[in-house]
């Protein structure tokens, strides 16, 4: 093996050193999420991610470089998903020392990407002759990146915290119409990079180029239009009835329920009207048709159409979360692709995590991959819902087809938590890589109106009642994103990681 001056500087250092390089890495991992809402503290994360950076090329070994890549990762997550404990003690109730351990469990769990991204650049790197500032600038972000985006699919997939989200109010965000978080995620670990490049006098001069243009190439891109208005004008109202989680499914709240957001849609002269997910807390089957004709009236005498959440029974006897369109429109449906794991479905020998929790409705059935807009409101509305928007890529199937997009959530699972701002800033990348307007209606917020250049008009704040009403314009046209999805971005880091090695081996 070829040994580097930096590797020997680390050998030489004692266990106490190496275990504060592991208290770094985890410090750094925590302070990442400053960048995320609802600070969004950009500069936190790049200085995290160099802080990283600089820790994985001091490693001497990939198995030094995935305990730094864990500890990372734990912090990350511990800090940025720590709202999973809300929800199973909480709401769930899950007995404290249980959900304690299951969701240290999960951010273990998840901290292994990061943990794995870094034993990857490091064995690659190892017995070869790798230049450092090849090695920060495009090894370690190809592989950061490579293992991030398995996230969006492995065992269904959490892409909670990409790191791309982080930058979503800067000029690297202007990467996202082109290839999606993954390509903001892969721009901020090459500046990261670059930055260290910089601070250790790795070709500096040539450095600080390359991260200025990294820069103005994410700002032009930012500031182009890639999407078209389409169609008149359109005046929605979001509703926000504010039910609180432990009241939702009490028998004893449910007319209290109606009652609200039958007040609330009747009390909207909008054209487009949009109540959240499971709005109504009853099979729509056992809900009284009366109703039901309440809620078409209000958008009927509007010239209009009401999207209304509420669980729908299929004829398979299964169960769908769904979303149903009501007014002058023909009747449409959407039912959720993308389950909550544990939440909505029960993976398989997992049974006995749903006797521990006090959640209703624990085992959905997916609704149909294809599934086409809604022609609502002389608009073509894409509707998912709740953490469906996590998944740019499924949310782009109804694309470019769609001209306005909806999501239905009820968020209040996670109180008074860091989840409601991070969904909003996930909702916010979703409209700035498809150039659509996104519409937001959460049962206890954050309900909110984001436009195509991911800025938010227009938002109510939490746990108030009430609907906020905007005048919208439906978009057409297609980013290169919708086009291609995730794909530029992961072939990018691939050849990055094919570049090193072919190197490698012709030297």
């Amino acid at each position: 093996m070829i040994k580097t001056g930096t590797d020997h500087v680390f050998q030489s250092q004692g266990p106490g050193k190496r275990g504060l390089s592991l208290i770094w890495a985890f410090l750094a991992g925590a302070a990442a999420v400053l960048g995320f809402a609802p600070l969004d503290f950009f500069p936190a994360t790049l200085g995290a991610l160099v802080v990283l950076v600089h820790l994985w090329m001091r490693a001497p070994a990939p198995g030094a470089a995935f305990q730094l890549g864990f500890c990372f990762g734990l912090g990350l997550y511990g800090a940025g998903v720590s709202w999973v404990y809300v929800s199973l003690n909480r709401f769930g109730a899950m007995p404290m020392p249980l959900a304690a351990t299951a969701t240290l469990g999960f951010c273990a769990f998840l901290a292994l990407f990061p943990a794995l991204a870094g034993w990857l650049q490091a064995r690659i790197a190892r017995d070869s002759e790798t230049p450092e500032a090849l090695r920060a600038v495009l090894l370690i972000p190809a592989a950061w990146l490579l293992l991030e985006w398995p996230l969006s699919w492995f065992l269904t997939g959490f892409p909670w915290l990409a790191l791309g989200y982080a930058a979503i109010d800067d000029p690297l965000s202007g990467y996202a119409p082109v290839g999606g978080v993954y390509a903001v995620s892969l721009a901020l670990a090459v500046a990261a990079g670059l930055l260290w490049c910089i601070a250790l006098g790795r070709a500096r001069w040539l450095a600080a180029g390359t991260l200025a243009l990294v820069l103005a190439c994410g700002y032009g891109l930012r500031a182009r239009e890639w999407t078209t208005p389409f169609g008149e004008p359109l005046r929605v109202a979001l509703l926000q009835g504010n039910v609180p989680q432990d009241l939702k499914f009490d028998p004893a709240r449910y007319a209290h329920t109606l009652e609200t957001y039958a007040r609330l849609a009747e009390g909207s002269s909008a054209k487009l009207i949009v109540l959240p997910e499971t709005a109504v807390p009853r099979f729509l089957d056992l809900v009284d048709p009366a109703y039901i004709e309440r809620l078409k009236a209000a958008a009927v005498r509007n010239g209009g159409d009401l999207l209304l959440g509420v669980p729908v029974r299929s004829a398979a006897g299964g169960y769908l979360n769904s979303v149903i369109s009501l007014g002058v429109s023909p009747s449409a449906r959407y039912d959720k692709v993308h389950l909550v794991p544990f939440g909505e479905f029960v993976p398989p020998g997992f049974g006995w995590v749903v006797r521990v929790l006090s959640i209703p409705l624990a085992d959905f059935s997916l609704g149909a991959a294809d599934q086409q807009p809604m022609p609502v409101a002389g608009q073509r509305v894409a509707v998912n819902v709740c953490y469906e928007d996590a998944y740019g890529a499924e949310l782009i199937r109804q694309l470019p087809e769609a001209t306005l997009l909806v999501n239905v959530s009820n968020v209040a699972w996670f109180g008074d938590s860091l989840a409601p701002a991070q969904h909003l800033q996930i909702a916010r990348m979703r409209a700035l890589e498809t150039g659509r307007v996104y519409l937001t209606a959460a049962n206890t917020g954050i309900t909110a109106a984001i436009w195509p250049d991911a800025s938010v008009r227009r938002q109510m704040k939490q746990f108030e009642q009430g609907q906020l009403e905007v005048e919208v314009r439906g978009y057409s046209g297609a980013t290169p994103y919708v086009r291609f999805g995730d794909w530029p971005a992961i072939l990018l880091a691939v050849l990055a990681l094919v570049f090193v090695a072919l190197r490698r081996r012709s030297r």
